[in-house]
């Protein structure tokens, strides 16, 4: 006879077993859980090991790369050349030679828009001007540059473009300063044999604490008298700059407009009255200086060069308190470790963490966005060039009639003042995105004073107008680099500059 609860007690049993199962499972997961909670606290905690002692003489950054693989993994990414819409590069091949052995190069941009060779002509950039490359390429691309074969280098470019830190340290027995004035002194290839490596981890981080830091003399003796003007003295950028601006002062040691000062080539930020444009005319107004004068017009004028620091202090993200490196090195995680990204490129090939931290917007409609701004900049770019190839065929043709260098007095310091302008948004590397209504408003302003040369060109009453220049004397310093606080703030002679 079938007993009628044998039923009921094997699903009793199954019911006991399935507890059994799924409370040994629960319990499972949670002692996986605390471990992993536990090895992440670990990883947190010790972010690093030392496998490498470092100290603040260590150069070579696959040596830190031993402690910090993460970032040196990083950091080795930028041998990319990947092109944006308006920036970035294109490999393209290059046949070696004795003189260059590079198998890869960027493309010309001299090639790309041949008007270039005609805003410098007499002056090396006219000779090669190629697409920047990532800082793994920094230090070659300037070796092996034809304008190496055109004009006299000095050491000074090397300031920039090279892991300098130690090079000055040992030239000066331990004062940067006296060793920035030795290597200002050199010939370029004569500083090159004291050099191994691009930019490193050494020129921006403490070996000991990490910590951010300028290492860049040029750099500090800037922001001092910058400062000074403000009534602020004896600043020191190490001592007294906060952590946000420190991520900002790091890429604005290089990212900047100079110039070489007098016959020692002492590399210079012309800050001193300030970081806008008219600030940095004002000051050139004030410390007579050419790079060169224009082959075809004969006039004195300045080469820009890639002023990106200047112009993101006048766009919304510095006002808003965002730093450089909140967009090219944004924030990552790497299990329990949040590191900033070494692989230093376009926001545009990384918007989903550069942008959408705080751009709640898709992919697409930030992109069209950024672009968008770019085309504006690049249209009124072409204008201020084809205003400016007018004016030097106009020049051109009024000196073979007979007229001057004294006649055209005028015409030259309008073609000085205009062509810088010009030359700033075209040196610029973001397209005009930095700050969309400033490289809007220079572009319009660089037109305006290059048609108006063309006019004083025929018409030597005519009587040309100025907006916005400031006189010599008068500055508008700025508040501050990214603190968000209050708006920033004749034909030259002396000694000609040098291409670098």
């Amino acid at each position: 006879m079938v007993n009628p609860s044998a039923p009921v007690k094997r699903r009793g049993l199954l019911l006991l077993v399935g507890v059994g199962v799924v409370s040994a499972l629960a319990a499972a997961a949670a002692v996986a859980l605390a471990t992993n909670i536990f090895e992440r606290k670990q990883e947190a905690r010790n972010p690093f090991f030392r496998v490498a002692e470092l100290t603040d003489d260590t150069v070579d950054p696959a040596i830190w790369g031993k402690n910090f693989p993460l970032q040196y993994d990083m950091y080795l990414r930028t041998v990319d050349q990947v092109r944006t819409k308006y920036g970035g590069s294109e490999a393209v091949p290059h046949a070696p030679t004795q003189a260059d052995p590079r198998s890869v190069v960027a493309q010309s941009r001299l090639e790309e828009d041949p008007r270039l060779k005609t805003m410098w002509a007499g002056y090396a950039f006219s000779k090669d001007f190629r697409e920047e490359r990532g800082h793994a390429h920094m230090l070659a691309d300037q070796t092996f540059t034809e304008r190496q074969q055109v004009t006299k280098q000095p050491g000074t470019c090397l300031h920039c473009h090279a892991s300098t830190y130690n090079v000055y340290k040992k030239l000066g027995d331990g004062d940067l300063m006296k060793g920035f004035d030795a290597v200002n002194h050199m010939t370029y290839f004569e500083a090159r044999k004291l050099t191994e490596h691009p930019v490193a981890c050494i020129d921006c981080h403490d070996s000991q604490t990490l910590q951010l830091r300028v290492t860049r003399p040029a750099f500090m003796q800037a922001m001092a008298r910058m400062k000074a003007a403000q009534g602020v003295q004896d600043y020191n950028v190490n001592r007294d700059a906060t952590r946000q601006e420190m991520r900002s002062y790091v890429c604005g040691q290089c990212h900047v407009e100079y110039y070489f000062k007098g016959p020692e080539k002492t590399l210079t930020y012309p800050w001193d009255k300030g970081l806008k444009i008219e600030n940095i005319l004002a000051y050139y107004d004030e410390n007579p200086h050419k790079d060169w004068t224009h082959a075809d017009t004969g006039a004195p004028v300045l080469k820009a060069q890639h002023p990106e620091f200047e112009m993101w202090n006048q766009g919304v993200h510095a006002r808003s308190g965002v730093s450089c490196s909140d967009c090219h090195m944004p924030y990552t995680r790497v299990g329990a470790q949040k590191i900033s990204d070494h692989h230093v490129r376009s926001p545009l090939l990384n918007i989903n963490r550069a942008c959408q931290t705080c751009h709640h917007f898709s992919e697409a409609e930030l992109r069209a966005r950024a672009e968008a701004l770019q085309e504006r900049t690049f249209r009124l770019r072409n204008q201020g060039l084809d205003a400016l190839m007018g004016l030097v065929n106009d020049v051109k043709a009024a000196k073979a009639a007979g007229k001057t260098d004294q006649d055209l007095a005028g015409v030259y310091a309008l073609q000085r003042r205009g062509q810088f302008m010009l030359d700033f948004i075209e040196a610029e590397n973001s397209m005009g995105f930095h700050a969309p209504e400033e490289a809007a408003r220079i572009l319009g302003q660089a037109t305006n004073l290059i048609r108006q040369a063309q006019i004083l060109v025929r018409d030597s009453n005519f009587k040309p107008e100025i907006p916005d220049a400031l006189p010599a004397s008068a500055g508008d310093a700025h508040a501050g680099p990214g603190t968000g606080g209050k708006p920033v703030g004749s034909p030259a002679e002396g000694t000609g500059g040098t291409a670098h």
